[in-house]
């Protein structure tokens, strides 16, 4: 029978599984802190819109 991972020690298994769940997190962070953001306002110009205009009965066609 050949040896396979799941076949180890469960502290061995927990360890590789904590440390793959940490370099997957630290990953995830650093792509979205290196991201470039956005200069422009036109989101929020959008969502003031949006907030603004709530509430409003829309005219039907």
């Amino acid at each position: 029978m050949m040896p396979s991972f799941h076949s180890a020690d469960r502290p061995t298994h927990r360890r590789v599984m904590v440390v793959g769940l940490l370099l997957c997190s630290a990953f995830v962070a650093l792509s979205f802190w290196l991201r470039p953001q956005q200069e422009s306002g036109k989101v929020l110009v959008k969502a003031d819109r949006l907030v603004r205009t709530a509430g409003e009965a829309r005219k039907s066609n």
